[in-house]
């Protein structure tokens, strides 16, 4: 039986660049964020800082294509607006990048059917939601390679991006998920879209994922989200009007 792989590295347009070796890779926890401080391209500096830094270890949080942004959802849990947010990408004849639990995994076997059946990738966000820079390697091996392995026999498909919960992440902690075949996506665009109990008004939140928009973009979104549910179509239509593909 042939195993689904859809959506290449070559496709997402990220740097070729072959693991390296490196002496005494820092074990330190460190917290992902973007920031504020953009380039003259719209760019967020504190991305383009982290490709430079962490791209040896096949670690990225844009990619090379400026012409293109990448959407992407976190899907910890099922809140009921994955399925609004697939019929939304569909009609709009997008593919995203859903980066499960092995809770999720495991818990929404339709839902992850139709993200296969749909073109979507599907990326590993961790068997257990755990600090992946807090484990050792065999720990961290376990951790994603479980899920690896459960996603590939449950659902005949082979995962190849991980994104690490919470952003935490160490450089011996990319160097290792590296070796274990994955690239780590982080984002350069996110906002606080996760607290179900206050969800942003959702016309600053449309305003606010256009005006972000910049070429190379990887767009960290969250499906348990309403105002996401509720916004995304007119997003998608914003970001084409400025002149992206998704």
């Amino acid at each position: 039986m042939k195993t689904t792989k859809i959506i290449t590295a070559a496709a997402l347009s990220l740097a070729v660049i072959p693991t390296v070796n490196v002496q005494a890779e820092s074990s330190q926890k460190m917290g992902y964020g973007q920031g504020t401080a953009v380039d003259e391209n719209n760019c967020p500096i504190g991305a383009a800082d982290f490709n430079a830094q962490h791209g040896k270890y096949n670690a990225y949080a844009m990619t090379n294509d400026k012409k293109r942004i990448i959407l992407t959802f976190d899907q910890g849990y099922e809140n009921g607006y994955t399925a609004p947010i697939l019929d939304v990408l569909k009609e709009k004849n997008v593919k995203a990048i859903f980066f499960l639990t092995g809770d999720y995994a495991k818990k929404e076997e339709t839902l992850v059917k139709r993200m296969i059946d749909e073109g979507h990738i599907l990326g590993n966000h961790g068997m257990t939601h755990a600090s992946l820079p807090e484990l050792n390697a065999k720990e961290l091996s376990e951790e994603i390679m479980s899920l690896h392995n459960y996603v590939l026999e449950k659902y005949n498909y082979e995962m190849q991006y991980l994104r690490p919960p919470c952003g935490e992440y160490s450089e011996n902690m990319l160097s290792e998920c590296s070796k274990l075949g994955y690239k780590t996506l982080m984002w350069s665009f996110a906002y606080v879209d996760w607290k179900t109990d206050a969800q942003p008004e959702p016309s600053q939140a449309l305003e606010k994922i256009v005006s972000s928009a910049h070429g190379g973009g990887i767009y960290l979104l969250h499906s348990v989200s309403s105002t996401n549910a509720a916004v995304l179509g007119d997003a998608i239509d914003g970001l084409r009007e400025k002149g992206f593909v998704l």
